[in-house]
């Protein structure tokens, strides 16, 4: 009878660890719920920060980017959630921490559908149409405030200050919002390019003696001893942008040179003189007072320059002489040999300024300028970080909101809305969906429930009243985070892009019904030691074997 007996299948290596059924389901739910409760507490506007440190870095921040990167989470399930906040960030700029608790609140409601036996597939059907459903509602309710009569500016003002209302620098949301819209106004229409804005950091001072500069401002290079005796100030100037090297090259080491009459060399020498003599007197006789190189100026060529009253500076970074180019419509040259008028920049001043401890070259007055300059203050390294990281979402938000003029009210408002009214379309199904679509109408609701519970509020006695004001038609009331009640976050200036409630939702439907499709992981334990395997192929190893590697678990 031995021969019936079923041989035993080796499938995987040796060492390979699989996961698989319900319980494993559960297992990916639980560890997304665990990085979610990590980020719950930093939304809204008194939402709380985190410090997280990484060596001999300390971070301060409730930006959900920025912590999701900084944790390193290593859960294979739990990573689509980074991948879910990184993709809402490069796409809306905002709104990281909200696809995060929306995705993780999905998941905790289909968790008990899993726990009761209803096939994975069965909720993501069900998830996919309750999505479809929503999405299309909130377009019938997105508001074009443009079409009101309401000024653009206005428009993406409130925006601004929405987007900055959570951050660490709310308190002067006023103050940055307005400096956020006026530099995405400053940038080209056709691709709105947020790296054309520079934002410049200057330990020191009060925040709001933040400046936005009009045009280009930029960190004083390295320089020589001649750069002092150069003017500082000049109205109306020609510019001229360069990626030549102004400088005389030290003679390699070991370089050997025959020559069999000393006076050749010194003709070698007069040479290299005469070259570099030519590149200056052609830069002066074009007429240009400032010079800026990507490469090194020499102490030569700053103290010829010196002397024909002309301000240079070399070591440019290759953005900032970029962002001048196209603020005074200037072309960088690689090349000397016609430097004409039309290659030339211009502006209406420039000058070197002193900022705190440092000392900037402003470029302003440029008549086509399609950029502009931030430079931010204050006292703490770790302020100024979040300061900026606060106004790259909310400038993110600005052109978002230019591209599309929709908007929402804030708050938790449209969630409580589109909450109401997937509920209302739940009940005129008649199978088992009918169960799930309403509970992904209650996921909805862990926005508003978050953020009077992080204001310190009654969660729940803030959301029965929204769930009452709602179901009578008012469908902007949300959370008023200043008393506790509820009011209409339209008329109160809280407004949001739709586009960023759009790609939350549907983010995070789909990371949901991702992580629910996966009913088994397989983990190879000698995976991550393939690369070094190979490499120690080339030299045999003869200690090989005498000590067995460990096996990492699935975490």
């Amino acid at each position: 009878m031995s021969h019936l007996v079923r041989p035993t299948i080796l499938l995987l290596k040796d060492g390979s660890e699989t996961a698989q059924g319900t319980s494993h389901v559960i297992h990916n739910v639980n560890a997304c719920q665990a990085v979610s409760q990590i980020l719950r507490t930093t939304l809204g506007p008194r939402g709380m920060d985190k410090l997280i440190y990484k060596g001999n870095s300390v971070t301060i921040s409730n930006d959900g980017r920025t912590i999701i990167d900084l944790l390193d989470i290593v859960h294979p399930a739990a990573k689509t959630l980074v991948d879910i906040a990184r993709a809402q960030d490069s796409q809306v700029g905002d709104g990281t921490t909200t696809v995060v608790i929306l995705a993780s609140e999905f998941l905790k409601q289909a968790k008990t559908f899993v726990e009761d036996g209803v096939h994975p597939q069965t909720i993501i059907g069900a998830y996919r149409k309750a999505c479809s459903i929503v999405l299309d509602k909130l377009t019938d309710l997105a508001v074009d405030k443009s079409k009101d009569g309401k000024d653009l500016g206005l428009v993406l003002k409130y925006c601004a200050q929405t987007a900055l209302q959570s951050k660490l620098v709310s308190t002067h949301r006023d103050f940055f919002a307005k400096m956020c819209v006026d530099a995405v106004l400053s940038l080209d229409r056709e691709n709105f390019d947020l790296r054309m804005i520079g934002i410049e950091k200057v330990p020191g001072g009060s925040v709001t003696e933040s400046i936005f500069v009009q045009g280009v401002a930029f960190k004083k290079t390295f320089s020589y001893a001649g750069f002092e005796q150069q003017p500082k100030k000049f109205a109306k100037p020609f510019i001229v942008l360069l990626n030549v090297e102004l400088e005389l090259k030290a003679e390699k080491e070991n370089a050997e040179i025959r020559i069999k009459d000393p006076a050749e060399y010194q003709s070698i020498v007069d040479a290299e003189w005469k070259i570099i003599y030519n590149k200056l007197e052609a830069i002066v006789k074009c007429g240009a007072k400032v010079v800026l190189s990507r490469l090194p100026i020499g102490d030569l060529a700053t103290q010829y320059f010196a002397d024909h009253d002309i301000f240079c500076a070399g070591r440019v970074p290759e953005a900032q002489l970029r962002r001048v180019a196209a603020a005074t419509g200037g072309i960088v040259q690689t090349s000397l040999a016609d430097l004409n008028k039309e290659v030339q920049g211009t502006c209406d001043l420039f000058e070197e300024r002193q900022i705190g401890a440092e000392r900037y070259n402003f470029f302003t007055g440029c008549s086509n300028a399609k950029t502009s300059t931030i430079i931010l203050r204050g006292g703490a390294e770790q302020f100024i970080e979040e300061t900026h990281r606060s106004l790259w979402d909310a400038l993110n938000i600005v052109k978002r909101s230019l591209q599309h003029q929709q908007v929402v009210g804030g708050g938790g408002a449209i969630e409580m809305e589109l909450s109401r009214y997937l509920r209302d379309v739940s009940k005129q199904i008649k199978d088992k969906s009918q169960m799930i679509l309403g509970c992904y109408a209650k996921a909805l609701e862990v926005i508003p429930r978050q953020l009077a519970h992080n204001a310190g509020f009654d969660a729940t006695d803030v959301v029965n009243q929204l769930r009452f004001k709602h179901a009578n038609g008012n469908r902007w009331f949300g959370v008023n985070i200043e008393d506790g009640s509820v009011c209409d976050t339209l008329e109160h200036f809280v407004w949001e892009p739709a586009m960023n409630k759009k790609s939350a939702i549907s983010a995070a439907t789909e990371a949901a019904c991702t992580i629910l499709a996966i009913d088994e992981t397989i983990k190879n334990a000698k995976a991550q030691d393939a690369a070094g395997q190979q490499a120690n192929r080339a030299v045999p190893n003869p200690y090989a074997g005498q000590a067995a590697g460990g096996r990492p678990s699935i975490r």
